[in-house]
C-alpha cells in the first residue's frame, strides 16, 4: 500500500501543476521533471519539491551555469545550474543547433573520459547527442591530459562573444530531442571512433620540436619524482620522458593511477605548495631525488620542488617557473635559431595578473611581449592569430602554474611543462648550477620580481560591488584613487569599465569585461597590483608583485616594500573588517 502511494505521489509530481507562488519556479519545477532521466538526480529535485524547499529549488533551478575563465564551470548536482546529465545534453544539444557551421565543419569533436562512472556517463551522452544527428565522434577509450581536448575551432578555449551566444541558445534549445539519451549510441554507432593512438603519436612528436638536449638528457645522473595527483598525467608524462631521451621518472605508486576520490591527499592541486606534495617530497628523499614535479589531476598545471643544500624543499610558484621557462625558451631560441631569424618575430604571452618579468625579459632582449585577460582561453586565442600572421611564439604562462611551451597545442600543458624543466635541470646541473640558482641568475640580469597572491571571501555580490564602486568614486564621483596610503599611485586601469589612465586615449588595450571586477593599480615605486573577482567563487582575489630594475637587488628591502603596499591595499582599497571579508587560510 505504501509503495503504491509513493508511486501516486511520484505521478502528481510529474503530471500535476505546481504552486509555490512563483510563476517562474513552476515552470522550471516541471520542466526539470519531465525532461530529466536520471533517477538520481530527478530524485533530489522531487524530495526539495515534497519537503517545500523552494528557495533551494529556486537556486538550483532558476539560474544557469555561467562560463568562468574556463569554460562552464560548476558542482555537480541536480539543476539546471549545476553540472548534470540533462544540463550536459543541453550544452550538447546547443553546439549542433546553433554552432554547427563552426564546431563540424570537419565533422569533428573531441571529447574525454575523466572519472571512472559519473564522467564517464557524461562523456557517452555527450557522444549520444552527437550520434544521434549523425555527426562523427571521436572518443577516447581511456583517460587522457588536457592538452589532447579540442575546444573550438581554433583549438583554445572558447572567449566571449562565442561564450555569451552558447549561453543565449541553451535556454532556446533546453528540451531534450529524442534520441539524446540513448547512450547505447556509443557502442553501436559506425560514427564512433577512438583517435587516442593517432592523438597519442602525433603529440609525443610534436614534443621533439622543444626539445633541444637529447643526447645530454640520456647521460643525465639527475633523478625526477613524478606525481600525478591521482590524475592522467602518469602514462603521458612517462612516454614524454621517453621522448626526451631521459630515463623514466619515478612515480609516486599511491597517487599514480586515477582516483576521483584524491584518496590520499586533502586538496588535489599542486598549487598549494608543500602541504600537498608530502608523499612526493619523502619518496624523492628516499630515491635521492632532488627534483619533483606534479601534474595537476588533469594534466594541465604543473608544480616543481627542488631539494636545497640545507635539506629544505623550495617549492616554486608560477611566477618563478615562468621566469625559468622564459629564459630557458628564449636561449634555446639563440642557440638554434636560423641565419634569417628575427628576435623582432618572436613572442611570449602572459595573463595580466600575472608576473611581468617576461615584459623585462623581452624589453631587454627584442621581442614582443603581450598580455591577455585572466584566462588560458585568451591565451590560447591571441597565440592563433598570431601565428596565423606568421609571428613565432616561444612561451605563454598563468600565475596558476599554467604553462606552454611552443605552439603544438594552444591551452597549458603540464605533461610538456614537465618534461622541458626536466631538460632545464639537466643541462645546469652540467654546470653544477640549480634551479633555484639560475633563477636568481635571472632575476639579477633582468630585475627581481616578487608577487604575492591570495584572496578575501565574500559571499555577499552587493558588498563586492560596493567596494570595486567606491574604489572608482574614491575621493570624488569617477576619481579612482590617487594613494594607497602613502603609496603613490601612477596608473589605473578598469577593465570592468574599459578605463585606462595609462593610455593616450583613456580606453583599455585589452577587451572590456563587463560581467566580471577587475582594477589594476601602477604605483610609482615599481609595483603592480590588481583587485579582481573569482569567476566561479565567492572571491576577491588579489596579486600584487614588486618590479624592480636591475640595479635594486637588496631582496629584503623589496619584500618589506611589497609586504608594506599589501598591507595598505588591504587596510584602504578592501577594508575587511568593515566588509566582513574572510582573509584565506593558508
Amino acid at each position: 500500500m505504501a509503495e503504491n502511494a509513493e508511486g501516486d505521489l511520484n505521478s502528481n509530481l510529474l503530471h500535476t501543476p505546481y504552486h509555490t507562488g512563483d510563476p517562474q519556479l513552476d515552470t522550471a519545477i516541471g520542466q526539470w521533471l519531465r525532461w530529466d532521466k536520471n533517477p538520481k538526480t530527478k530524485e533530489q529535485i522531487e524530495n526539495l519539491l515534497r519537503n517545500g524547499m523552494n528557495k533551494e529549488l529556486r537556486d538550483r533551478l532558476c539560474c544557469r551555469m555561467t562560463f568562468g575563465t574556463a569554460g562552464l564551470r560548476s558542482a555537480m548536482g541536480a539543476g539546471f545550474c549545476y553540472i548534470n546529465d540533462l544540463t550536459v545534453i543541453q550544452s550538447t544539444q546547443v553546439s549542433i543547433e546553433c554552432f554547427s557551421s563552426v564546431f563540424f565543419r570537419d565533422s569533428l569533436i573531441l571529447q574525454r573520459r575523466v572519472k571512472e562512472v559519473f564522467e564517464n556517463q557524461l562523456a557517452k551522452l555527450t557522444a549520444a547527442v552527437l550520434l544521434a544527428k549523425d555527426v562523427p565522434v571521436y572518443l577516447f577509450s581511456r583517460y587522457v591530459p588536457t592538452p589532447f581536448v579540442v575546444y573550438w575551432e581554433n583549438g583554445a578555449q572558447i572567449t566571449s562573444p562565442h561564450d555569451k551566444e552558447i549561453l543565449k541558445c541553451i535556454e532556446e534549445c533546453v528540451e531534450p530531442w529524442n534520441g539524446s539519451w540513448n547512450d547505447n549510441l556509443v557502442d553501436t554507432s559506425p560514427l564512433t571512433r577512438d583517435p587516442l593512438q593517432d592523438i597519442c603519436r602525433r603529440y609525443m612528436e610534436d614534443l621533439k620540436k622543444i626539445c633541444f638536449y637529447r643526447e645530454l638528457n640520456s647521460k643525465t645522473t639527475l633523478k625526477f619524482v613524478h606525481t600525478s595527483f591521482h590524475g592522467v598525467g602518469h602514462d603521458y608524462v612517462q612516454l614524454a620522458f621517453q621522448v626526451f631521451g631521459f630515463k623514466p621518472p619515478i612515480p609516486v605508486p599511491e597517487q599514480k593511477d586515477p582516483d576521483p576520490d584524491f584518496s590520499t591527499v586533502k586538496c588535489p592541486n599542486p598549487e598549494e605548495g608543500e602541504s600537498v606534495l608530502e608523499l612526493s617530497l619523502r619518496l624523492a628523499e628516499k630515491e635521492n631525488a632532488r627534483i619533483v614535479l606534479a601534474t595537476d589531476p588533469d594534466a594541465d598545471r604543473l608544480a616543481v620542488a627542488e631539494l636545497q643544500e640545507n635539506g629544505d624543499w623550495k617549492v616554486f610558484t608560477g611566477n618563478e617557473l615562468a621566469a625559468l621557462f622564459g629564459w630557458w625558451m628564449f636561449d634555446c631560441w639563440k642557440k638554434n635559431k636560423s641565419t634569417n631569424a628575427d628576435v623582432k618575430n618572436i613572442y611570449m604571452l602572459a595573463t595580466t595578473v600575472s608576473s611581468k618579468i617576461l615584459k623585462a625579459i623581452a624589453l631587454k632582449e627584442g621581442f614582443h611581449f603581450e598580455e591577455t585577460l585572466p584566462g588560458f582561453k585568451w591565451i590560447g586565442s591571441r597565440i592563433k592569430d598570431l601565428l596565423e600572421n606568421g609571428k613565432e611564439v616561444l612561451f605563454a604562462f598563468e600565475e596558476s602554474i599554467g604553462f606552454l611551451c611552443g605552439t603544438s597545442v594552444l591551452d597549458k600543458d603540464g605533461v610538456s611543462a614537465a618534461v622541458v624543466i626536466a631538460e632545464m635541470a639537466s643541462y645546469l646541473e652540467t654546470m653544477n648550477i640549480t634551479l633555484k640558482q639560475q633563477l636568481i641568475k635571472v632575476y639579477e640580469k633582468y630585475g627581481y620580481h616578487i608577487s604575492k597572491t591570495s584572496y578575501f571571501l565574500c559571499y555577499e555580490p552587493t558588498t563586492i560591488k560596493s567596494i570595486f564602486e567606491r574604489l572608482r568614486n574614491f575621493d570624488s564621483p569617477k576619481e579612482y584613487p590617487k594613494f594607497c596610503g602613502t603609496f603613490a599611485i601612477l596608473h589605473v586601469r578598469d577593465i570592468t569599465t574599459g578605463y585606462d589612465s595609462s593610455q593616450p586615449n583613456k580606453k583599455s588595450v585589452l577587451p572590456v569585461s563587463k560581467n566580471s571586477q577587475m582594477i589594476t593599480f601602477t604605483f610609482q615605486n615599481g609595483c603592480v597590483a590588481t583587485l579582481r573577482t573569482s569567476g566561479t567563487e565567492p572571491k576577491i582575489k588579489y596579486y600584487a608583485e614588486m618590479c624592480a630594475s636591475p640595479d635594486r637587488n637588496d631582496t629584503a628591502l623589496l619584500e618589506e616594500e611589497l609586504k608594506k603596499l599589501i598591507e595598505a591595499l588591504i587596510e584602504h582599497f578592501l577594508e575587511p573588517s568593515r566588509n566582513g571579508l574572510t582573509w584565506r587560510c593558508v
